[in-house]
């Protein structure tokens, strides 16, 4: 033990006693949304949680106050580099730092139970180990930088359907194989500051009171030593909290804890000592931040200081992945193939992040255009639009000036602010200089706009309450928005409403004006104001669109199509209805791939979508929700100055119907997982159905021999495997390859997978050159679960290769039970 630690559990032992009941359950629950209350009395100043899987909010929810947006979780567990994002949790770190934050409530390590998780692409893989191997990166990074992780959603929180009330039924083994697993790997290798309790249940028990799970295994078992937070407004119970583990209850400041827990106390339905030790592993989490005077923090000497927008270009084109080819029409060659036309709505207004808590502001963002135009000679480049994933509004951004005028029920002006861009978003005490919630009345979105297109123009509103919506001084709207779900974040979530449309002519300004009520919530659990002025460009003839984009593909040498999927098809608060792109996407595609043979498409999404056009085409790439540097990473990777470094890390199926779990909705509050240890990959091979693109699948640009594979056997009955890996780069180009190792047992007496990850590592190589790489096997990859771990006698085997199903050696190995 530490001196340190010594002297954190010293300072907690006297600091306890100094503290009355109040002060000590006060403390447990939230001060407003985003922060836990000062405690004067033994130097404590507020503990500040953020948002932050890809980029740090901070305690504002708008683009007032940018953050650097990285690629998203999906794209961080494609580069199958824990070291890669270890550096990038540094970065973020220093984000938090910058914005005053202590603790980021990331990562999220659920898995890709189903490819209809509507917040898939906020987790990392389909493979626990996988998940748990970048989630140990994320979480090391993050702390060794000062900074608080709160690793999310414990547990089986996988997908998004009647979330809060959800019961997901999972046999003991299933739990401990699958889902425990990443948060138990993470706790062992990166020692956690926090872990986030989910809305759901599990067994029949809400995850906020779940004794069994959070105090026995997650502490008693693991040995966490952390402080668990509710998620926000998943604490529903004072005694059933407290007793089943849960030290915060998110938000504040009406929450089951502070005065109720204090009540609970007094009425002898709660022993002062449980409270006891839930202070204690706050203050721990506190002072390990560096928030608690009497206390040095965990981490006096922080990292280097990083380049935020390199390293968000640099880990975007590490993540992506090169699924397919032909005739390796990539890298790109203008000297060549001069001409390219750039196709698709998503190649102008690029999507780089996730809909819902993964989503930051940041003060930049680099389209495919942008960044190709800046890469390829002048007069190269043509754009089409082609399709548009999406006809719904989106926040009032291009082309806007705007400011939000507060005012009180008689009109006088309380305070103001400017916007960068159409949406008010203010929680708590967040607000605008000299407004507070008892007297505002209403908010004014008031300014001008600036077509860059002539015709119909839509408007629209986004939020509940009651609006006045004008365009070039008229009414256009006047009427109200009301709430029709159970989501308390409904406000926040939900699609805009389409208003109003108006005439307007390219480049001529007019002004626009949206008057918000804000409704009394006054008795509601966390004051909020929340709405945006909505707008949708022109809609022209979907026909005569892709009319032009085939012309202009025909033209060109080479046509680049971007697809993508849009905030209401990914997103926090509701799954998927299937994997197919919005729109006349795919139509797109199929008609430039019939006129330009050199047709490569940008896949622009979170999670698996259909792509019944992926034969036809030369190339695709898949770039995920590539972060603000989208644009500068694909003009890398496309022009071969940077290699598609990543590997899949779930399985992309070619039709929903072959997807070995679709159910994600509950029957009668329950989701079984019948499916047990079969998600995945795992399921894939069982059924022997050939998916589109398998688990650790990506090309590079230059070819992999697997050479030699050496086993060093454990030195001890509970040590570790090593496998030895030599590879020879046989291409003409230096490369990158991920060395894959998986686990099999031969006629296994266990219903076990045919093969499950084992074990993996990255290894750069010049052209024609070796490299050797050391794998370690954890020895708990060869056991399974029956109400111990337990390893089955025999020989097992390791399947070392290029994806699940490219295997190019195998080892045996024996492991002693």
């Amino acid at each position: 033990m530490s001196s340190q630690h010594v002297d954190l559990e010293a300072a907690i032992d006297a600091a306890l006693p100094a503290l009355d009941l109040d002060a000590k359950t006060r403390l447990l629950a939230g001060r407003d949304m985003w922060s836990l209350p000062a405690l004067p009395e033994i130097g404590l100043r507020s503990l500040v949680l953020s948002d932050g899987p890809i980029g740090v909010r901070g305690v504002r929810w708008t683009a007032a106050d940018p953050s650097i947006a990285l690629p998203s979780p999906t794209a961080m567990a494609a580069t199958w580099d824990p070291g890669l994002i270890r550096r990038a949790g540094h970065l973020l770190a220093q984000e938090a730092r910058r914005k005053g934050v202590h603790v980021l409530l990331a990562p999220t390590v659920n898995l890709h139970r189903s490819p209809l998780g509507g917040r898939h692409f906020e987790c990392y893989s389909e493979d626990p180990y996988l998940t748990g191997a970048i989630g140990t990166g994320y979480v090391r990074g993050v702390q060794e930088g000062g900074v608080g992780t709160t690793v999310k959603h414990f547990v089986a929180n996988d997908a998004e359907t009647d979330r809060f009330t959800v019961d997901n039924v999972v046999d003991e083994r299933t739990l401990r194989e699958l889902y425990l697993a990443p948060f138990e790997m993470i706790v062992s290798g990166a020692k956690p500051w926090g872990v986030m309790a989910a809305y759901n249940s599990v067994n029949g028990r809400t995850m906020t009171e779940h004794d069994e799970l959070q105090n026995g295994v997650l502490r008693e078992e693991w040995g966490f030593d952390g402080a668990i937070v509710s998620d926000w407004f998943a604490a529903r119970s004072t005694v059933g909290a407290i007793g089943g583990g849960l030290d915060m209850a998110m938000p504040g400041p009406r929450t089951v804890y502070g005065a109720a827990l204090a009540e609970a106390v007094r009425a002898g339905e709660v022993s002062e000592s449980t409270v006891d030790d839930a202070v204690r592993r706050v203050l721990r989490l506190a002072a390990r931040t560096g928030v608690w005077d009497r206390v040095a923090p965990a981490v006096t000497e922080l990292p280097a200081p990083i380049d935020g927008v390199a390293l968000a270009r640099e880990l975007a084109g590490r993540a992506f992945v090169l699924l397919r080819n032909q005739d390796d029409v990539l890298p790109l060659d203008p000297a060549r193939h001069g001409t390219v036309a750039l196709l698709g709505a998503a190649a102008r207004d690029a999507r780089v992040l996730g809909g819902g808590s993964a989503q930051v502001f940041p003060a930049r963002v680099v389209s495919p255009l942008d960044g190709l135009r800046a890469a390829l000679p002048e007069d190269a480049l043509t754009f089409r639009i082609g399709a548009d994933p999406t006809d719904e509004l989106g926040v009032a951004d291009t082309g806007f000036a705007l400011r939000a005028v507060c005012r009180d029920a008689d009109g006088v002006v309380l305070g103001e602010e400017v916007l960068p861009n159409g949406m008010v978003q203010w929680f708590g005490d967040d607000l605008p200089s000299g407004v507070t919630h008892d007297r505002l009345h209403t908010v004014e979105i008031t300014g001008t706009f600036t077509p860059r297109e002539s015709g119909l123009h839509a408007f629209g509103t986004k939020g509940l309450g009651a609006f006045v919506l004008s365009v070039n001084g008229e009414a256009r709207f006047d009427g109200a928005a009301v709430a029709d779900g159970g989501d308390p974040f409904e406000a926040f979530f939900a699609a805009p409403a389409e208003r109003a449309t108006v005439e307007l002519t390219a480049g001529e300004t007019v002004e626009v004006g949206l008057t918000y009520t804000v409704p009394d919530t006054s008795d509601a659990p966390m004051r909020a104001v929340s709405c945006a002025l909505a707008h949708r460009e022109p809609r022209r003839d979907g026909d005569e669109l892709i009319g032009e984009a085939v012309a202009a593909a025909a033209a060109a040498d080479t046509a680049i199509v971007v697809v993508a999927t849009t905030e209401r098809v990914e997103s926090e608060g509701f799954d998927r209805a299937d994997l197919r792109l919005p729109g006349r996407q795919d139509e797109l595609v199929h008609r430039v791939a019939a006129v330009n043979p050199r047709t490569v498409v940008v896949v622009n999404s979170g999670s698996p979508v259909e792509m019944p056009w992926r034969d036809e085409v030369a190339a695709v790439l898949l770039s995920w929700f590539p972060g603000q540097e989208a644009g500068s990473a694909l003009a890398d990777v496309l022009l071969g100055q940077a290699e598609p470094g990543g590997r899949l890390p779930t399985t992309w199926p070619a039709r929903l119907e072959n997807a070995p779990v679709t159910q994600v909705r509950p029957v009668a509050g329950k989701l079984a997982y019948d499916e047990g240890v079969f998600i995945g990959y795992r399921a894939w091979q069982r059924d022997k159905v050939e998916p589109a693109y398998w688990f650790g699948h990506g090309l590079g640009y230059t070819d992999w021999s697997y050479e030699r594979a050496r086993v060093v056997p454990p030195d001890t009955a509970d040590g570790d495997v090593r496998v030895t890996v030599t590879v020879h780069n046989a291409g003409t180009r230096d490369g990158r390859e991920v060395v894959q190792v998986y686990a099999a047992r031969p006629d296994s007496t266990v219903d076990r997978p045919h093969r499950w990850l084992a074990g993996f590592a990255t290894v750069e190589c010049a052209a024609g050159a070796r490299a050797t790489v050391d794998i370690t096997i954890p020895r708990r990859t060869f056991a399974h679960w029956t109400t111990t771990w337990t390893t089955e006698p025999g020989d097992f085997e390791l399947h070392i290769g290029r994806s699940v199903a490219d295997i190019r050696l195998v080892r045996p190995v024996t492991v002693k039970p």
